[in-house]
């Protein structure tokens, strides 16, 4: 059986590239079609064939004016030589085609910036100066974007996708049904054998972005008077300097163990943004460190309140405040906490799309 991986972009390292990096394992002689590769943005890709086109001459910071030109490169990728076609992706690598196989579409969401973020996206473009500009030109594209956007979902032989909440998305907005296949977490990598019950600080680690709202994590520990690492770099980072007092400390991208002994040394892990699913809390609860997490998403998937974290409803700082004074009355156990990550590791990730792959290809 011939194979090919199709993705988005590769580019930096993120939740839908360790999903690829998963299937890459399981399937090593299978070209990766994209429509940008940056090896220093990442370099876990060294040794796959990593096929690009000619939108490949556009530096990297330009990915996100390129989405209707995306869209026709995917369109008409000539993958007329495989069997099977597994599309990665939360953008618009779904719209190849597999006109001699079958295409399975691993969508973490629909296009955020056409369907469910449309409107936040539409506030903030995310381009300084130019968000007028920005503005206007998307206002413009959106509707034939979305029709293009919602005839590709529908060529797609079977959906799969990461949470029950990304799955409610995919009926929503492209009439279709998806199989839920949480995405591949590194279970053992953050597991402890020692756990910390008297730590002094909460952790979170985020692409400090706006609509990830870390925003609203400094603000409540800068409210509560509590220690707060941030870890991670990105364009809101100083803004998010600028509100933060002594007790928020700023730290970069790290490696992983590192991390895992950040989060294993953390009084709880701050999750306030809202998201299709979020490995890394589940990284958090692998390590033992309860989950404090915003309650309209993924989260509920694997965050359940009371037993190994604690959710709140609002995006505001009051509620936020509220939950840490609520998580702090209750006493969790940390082994308890480190188990519950336990059915999100690699191997369960790797027979559950076994076992879908057989089915589609018998």
């Amino acid at each position: 059986m011939k194979v090919a991986l199709v993705c988005d972009w590769l580019t930096n390292v993120g939740g839908a590239e360790k999903v690829l990096l998963e299937l890459h394992k399981l399937y090593p002689e299978a070209p990766i079609y994209t429509s940008k590769y940056d090896k220093k943005g990442i370099d876990w890709f060294l040794d796959a064939d990593v096929r690009t086109g000619w939108l490949q001459i556009f530096p990297t910071f330009c990915r996100r004016f390129l989405g209707p030109l995306r869209q026709k490169w995917f369109e008409r990728l000539d993958l007329a030589e495989y069997d099977l076609v597994i599309s990665v992706t939360g953008a618009e690598a779904k719209a190849v085609k597999a006109p001699n196989g079958r295409h399975i579409c691993y969508c973490h969401v629909p296009t955020q910036y056409y369907w469910q973020m449309y409107d936040e996206y539409v506030k903030n473009p995310g381009f300084g100066w130019l968000n007028p500009l920005v503005r206007v030109c998307f206002k413009w594209l959106v509707g034939p974007l979305k029709k293009a956007d919602f005839r590709a979902a529908q060529k797609v032989d079977e959906f799969v996708t990461i949470s029950e909440y990304a799955k409610g998305l995919i009926q929503k907005y492209y009439k279709r049904e998806a199989r839920v296949v949480h995405p591949p977490v590194e279970i053992e990598a953050f597991g402890a054998r020692d756990y910390v019950d008297q730590a002094s600080y909460y952790i979170t680690t985020s692409r400090q972005v706006t609509w990830k709202r870390i925003d609203l994590a400094v603000k409540a520990c800068v409210k509560l008077q509590r220690k707060l690492v941030v870890i991670g770099e990105g364009p809101e980072h100083n803004s998010l300097v600028k509100m933060a007092d002594s007790g928020v400390e700023f730290l970069p991208v790290m490696q992983r163990d590192e991390l895992a002994e950040y989060l294993r040394g953390a009084k709880g892990y701050l999750f306030p943004s809202l998201e299709p699913f979020g490995i890394a809390p589940v990284e958090a609860l692998a390590a033992g460190c309860p989950v404090i997490a915003f309650g309209q998403g993924g989260a509920l998937d694997y965050v359940k309140d009371g037993k190994n974290g604690v959710v709140f409803e609002k995006q505001t700082v009051s509620a936020l405040v509220e939950a840490m004074r609520r998580f702090e009355g209750l006493k969790f156990d940390r082994a308890k906490v480190a188990q519950s990550a336990a059915g999100f590791s690699a191997e369960r990730f790797d027979s559950e799309i076994r076992k879908l792959i057989d089915e589609n290809t018998k």
